[in-house]
């Protein structure tokens, strides 16, 4: 199957967006954990998919949009592809936890198994997996950085508590 991408600039830093020829497939940030595997070309084409799929994403990160209608195309395994789904059905401004998302799967002993499938996620922003939180609701890693998904979660208003790092502090508001 055919892939195209396209590199775009955002106060986040610059997005790499990848398409098939019916869906979008990948979104990813630089210096993206892991690393994505690109096998597609870039694009010289018009392609409708990226076209909509930036447009999109601008109007997301400007706050003039709250939701997405691009079509998206998931390449994972079954469970992979039932977290991304789960991830899709957190609504804006909210969060969960990696133990909530767990269950919300059937997988209610596995948060780290789940955790690992989140961060696999290749459609970042459009599946939001910047929404998921650790325990306490906590900030914690993101594919992006930890900057970005502060950022993002700060856009849609959602709460959340600061990044514990070694030796740190965490005072209570």
């Amino acid at each position: 199957m055919k892939k195209t991408m396209r590199k775009i600039p955002t106060q986040l830093g610059e997005l790499t967006l990848v398409a098939s020829e019916s869906a979008l497939v990948g979104v990813y940030f630089p210096d993206h954990q892991p690393a994505p595997r690109l096998d597609a070309e870039e694009e010289r084409n018009v392609s409708e998919i990226l076209d909509r799929a930036e447009q999109e994403i601008r109007a997301y990160l400007a706050g003039e949009a709250t939701s997405f209608t691009v079509p998206i195309g998931f390449e994972g395994t079954t469970l992979q592809e039932d977290v991304w789904r789960a991830l899709q059905a957190i609504p804006r401004g909210e969060t969960r936890t990696y133990g909530e998302l767990a269950s919300a799967v059937g997988k209610p002993g596995a948060p780290r198994a789940i955790g690992q499938q989140v961060a696999r996620n290749p459609l970042s922003i459009i599946v939001p997996c910047h929404r998921v939180l650790a325990s306490r609701r906590r900030l914690n890693g993101f594919a992006g950085g930890v900057e970005r998904k502060a950022a993002l979660l700060t856009l849609e208003n959602a709460s959340f508590a600061p990044l514990e790092t070694p030796g740190s502090v965490v005072v209570a508001a």
